[in-house]
């Protein structure tokens, strides 16, 4: 891991930076599962941005991606918090996926698509309303 990452991935997981108890890590904190997710992608060729809303178990295609999201969910009880994307992403023509992992959405640097055309980042996940 890129010492960079991994001073970043400490952050999260020590709650420095996500506001979240001191010594209680990412992975122990509550979560509830959203309905879906709002993610924003854009095409670094023609500049646009479009954003995409997907139900949980679900996909969009952009450009030449197909986006599947498995879930998202949030901190419990704060709907408004921090996003985390379970996200796999293919490319048409290709075997491997051009990412598969979970998104944070206040850290999308720390676990990123990596494309020279397209970038794909989470929003916010969807809740019932």
């Amino acid at each position: 891991m890129r010492p960079l990452a991994a001073l970043l991935l400490a952050g999260v997981t020590t709650g420095l930076w996500t506001g979240a108890t001191p010594g209680v890590s990412a992975a122990q904190e509550a979560a509830s599962l959203g309905q879906g997710a709002v993610l924003r992608a854009l095409d670094k060729v023609n500049g646009s941005v479009t954003d995409l809303e997907l139900g949980n178990a679900s996909s969009a295609r952009f450009g030449r991606l197909t986006i599947n999201l498995g879930e998202c969910r949030f901190p419990e009880g704060d709907p408004a918090g921090d996003a985390y994307a379970f996200l796999t992403i293919q490319e048409d023509g290709q075997t491997q996926p051009q990412f598969s992992g979970w998104m944070i959405a206040s850290s999308p640097a720390l676990s990123a698509l990596d494309h020279p055309r397209y970038d794909v980042w989470v929003m916010r996940c969807k809740t019932a309303s």
